[in-house]
């Protein structure tokens, strides 16, 4: 299980993620600044070890993870998911993961093939402004780390969206 403070490109904040013993095991650095919507995730010695980055040509929503230096996921909004948000982690082959559930309060589930590989949730912990995502033993964390965090810019980038068109109105 790791720990993840929610929220944190609001303000431009670095902050870490936390393992299920509180050792920090990564460090976010959020470029919330940067055109791109850009987050860096580092080791403890301070080497980028994953990015997140939005994607400016897409038509929809689209965040691309990188890995150690690697393309290894487009995280994208799945256009026709009526009640629902549905986002889809597409990865190089055939073995896309997709993100289902409550995706704005952080009570969700990352599903491979109909099988459950990735929960994330706040009701797990009591500190405020955080969620806990866990993992299988078989998915590599830095892609569902990735993908939390795409989500989070995105739904901050529509939230912002929102209350822009409201001032103008």
């Amino acid at each position: 299980m790791f720990v993840i403070r929610e929220k944190f490109f609001s303000l431009g904040d670095d902050f870490d993620v936390l393992d299920e013993n509180g050792n920090k095991i990564y460090r976010v650095d959020g470029k919330v600044f940067s055109v791109r919507d850009r987050v860096v995730i580092e080791d403890v010695a301070g080497n980028e070890v994953a990015s997140v980055h939005r994607q400016l040509v897409a038509l929809r929503p689209t965040y691309e993870i990188r890995i150690g230096g690697e393309k290894a996921a487009e995280v994208r909004k799945k256009l026709l998911t009526p009640f629902r948000d549905k986002f889809t982690i597409d990865v190089p082959g055939p073995d896309d993961l997709t993100m289902k559930g409550d995706l704005l309060d952080h009570e969700y589930v990352i599903e491979l093939g109909g099988e459950e590989v990735a929960a994330v949730s706040k009701r797990w912990l009591s500190i405020r402004d955080t969620y806990a995502v866990q993992v299988t033993a078989n998915v590599e964390p830095l892609l569902i780390i990735g993908s939390a965090l795409a989500l989070d810019l995105a739904l901050e980038r529509e939230e912002k969206k929102k209350e822009d068109k409201e001032k103008d109105d």
